[in-house]
């Protein structure tokens, strides 16, 4: 029996994966496809990414330094208000290298990954739980202590064992021209309702585009609007699922959601690799397989973590939807050079931010 089994093989799942078998847990990695794919998520981080990998890849998972962002309320040609650092604010990163190597540094501190799994049903019982899986050799049932559900915005696991969806589901759509890009500033239109669109070059792979939008919107017509107002025409495209607002229970008997599945993410980017690998790590250090009651402490620990980033990022996404001219006056009134941690809404309070205003004048 092993002590978990992990659903899902993306960030919060390998770096779980990790994390627990550094704590001499036994964990087995499901994965449903090829680790890394379908690529549905985009490769803008922060710098604290490179914390959670071997210094050897980063040379690998590279691709461009960002050092600000072009805020516009209209289209590619429309005036824009700029933010920027005099040092990296963030990187364009292979995302799906990424995948590839956490799940490698899982397996490396002793995680069994196997791809090619789709599970297919959980039960927990009061001894442990049974995860069912068609993988390449037939059907399988494995057992274990506890599950974790690292399966994505629409998990199967979070489904299988009952517990509530996240508040919000928004429909994001990507595609990637694949002529180089050596701008460092990304482009950010605050033309999508409620969300936003957007176009980060990245180095020698290219420029990714993309944009949200919310459930009943025509996430297609719009992406297909911006990039005709970039004049490019994209060969590669994904979509999925981004969750906002984590559900009001990620644990069960057995059972605790991490990453996507519980919603994990930031509610004005709708990004969750950061988020999702430091409630990964939480989850590892606060739950004990033989200990179900521990599951509780995971729950409060991870939003303690991240409640604080989580509630101010609702409140900056709700300027998403403020009038035009109010956006514009915001704009212009914090344009300039910033201190602001890109994954950390609450250092909109920190000394940095604060010595970055009193710098304009």
């Amino acid at each position: 029996m092993y002590d978990f089994v992990v659903v899902g093989a993306g960030p919060a799942g390998s770096r779980f994966a990790r994390s627990a078998s550094e704590r001499g847990r036994d964990v087995l990695v499901l994965e449903s496809g090829e680790v890394g794919r379908p690529l549905a998520c985009s490769g803008h981080v922060s710098l604290d990414v490179w914390k959670f990998v071997p210094d050897d890849a980063r040379e690998e998972l590279f691709q461009n330094d960002i050092y600000g962002a072009r805020f516009h309320l209209g289209g590619a040609e429309s005036e824009a208000n700029t933010f920027y650092k005099d040092e990296p604010v963030s990187n364009a990163i292979d995302r799906v290298g990424l995948d590839r190597t956490l799940a490698a540094y899982a397996e490396a501190a002793g995680a069994d990954v196997r791809d090619g799994h789709t599970v297919t049903r959980v039960e927990e019982g009061p001894g442990g739980v049974a995860v069912t899986a068609r993988g390449p050799d037939g059907t399988e049932t494995f057992e274990g202590r506890m599950v974790v559900g690292a399966d994505g915005p629409r998990s199967k696991v979070r489904d299988e064992v009952g517990l509530p969806e996240p508040d919000e589901l928004l429909h994001g759509v990507l595609g990637f021209d694949h002529e180089p890009d050596d701008q460092d500033h990304v482009d950010v239109h605050l033309t999508v309702p409620r969300f936003f669109a957007w176009r980060i070059p990245r180095g020698e792979a290219g420029v990714e585009y993309g944009l949200a939008v919310a459930p009943g919107d025509d996430a297609p017509d719009r992406f297909e609007a911006l990039l005709d107002d970039y004049d490019v025409d994209l060969d590669e495209r994904c979509s999925g699922a981004i969750p906002i607002g984590p559900p009001d229970r990620t644990v069960g008997r057995r059972s605790l959601l991490v990453g996507d599945a519980a919603a994990q993410t930031k509610p004005f980017t709708g990004g969750g690799i950061l988020y999702g690998m430091r409630a990964a790590d939480v989850a590892a250090r606060e739950v004990d397989p033989r200990q179900p009651a521990t599951l509780d402490d995971y729950e409060r620990a991870w939003r303690a973590e991240l409640r604080d980033d989580q509630r101010l990022g609702h409140l900056i996404r709700a300027g998403y939807s403020m009038p035009k001219p109010v956006q514009r006056a915001g704009l212009r009134a914090f344009s300039g050079e910033i201190g602001v941690h890109m994954d950390r809404p609450t250092s909109l309070f920190s000394r940095a931010q604060l010595r970055a205003l009193l710098s304009w004048n």
